[in-house]
């Protein structure tokens, strides 16, 4: 499954979860994997970066993720 996101769409979350997250700092494309997440109902994420230890969806949840470590 593909999710439909359109940065257009959905830049004001965007841009709010880059702020939220600044001193990490989160770039743009972390900030639309984080939105696409919230998005889903059983999203994964397979990623090399260590940040999305630190994100979070809605907020407060965990955001699935697979890494090689």
């Amino acid at each position: 499954m593909v999710p439909a996101f359109r940065l257009a769409d959905e830049q004001g979350r965007v841009l709010d979860l880059m702020q939220k997250y600044a001193d990490v700092p989160m770039s743009l494309a972390d900030a639309c994997l984080v939105r696409m997440s919230e998005t889903m109902t059983d999203p994964v994420i397979f990623t090399t970066d260590a940040d999305f230890r630190v994100y979070r969806r809605h907020g407060r949840q965990v955001i699935p993720c697979r890494t090689p470590y």
